[in-house]
């Protein structure tokens, strides 16, 4: 799932032209683009999407669509490590064709 997620920009800066952020979504820290919003100052917070920054957002609304969700599990899904995402399902399925063999043999 690909989601726009909220983030606050914590530092700006400009790499090869491009004016850039650092953001932080709910302790996950990314680098964005700002093109599209070249006016957001550090402290403030937008919708981001595929690492471009694309709305103005005010900070209760944030906060608010990052609790949730945060508690729905969907920023892990969005942010986490898709290594170990992959390593975690692997393992839950392993799990699961030992137990399938184990009641197979009963």
């Amino acid at each position: 799932m690909c989601l726009a997620v909220p983030g606050r920009v914590t530092e700006i800066e400009e790499r090869d032209g491009t004016r850039m952020a650092v953001m932080d979504f709910g302790g996950v820290v990314k680098d964005v683009c700002l093109e599209y919003l070249p006016d957001l100052e550090v402290g403030d917070y937008a919708i981001v999407h595929v690492g471009f920054a694309l709305q103005r957002l005010d900070e209760e609304s944030a906060r608010r669509t990052l609790g949730l969700f945060e508690e729905l599990g969907l920023l892990q899904e969005e942010f986490g490590d898709p290594w170990e995402a992959a390593q975690a399902a692997g393992a839950a399925g392993a799990v699961g064709v030992e137990r399938g063999a184990e009641e197979a043999g009963r």
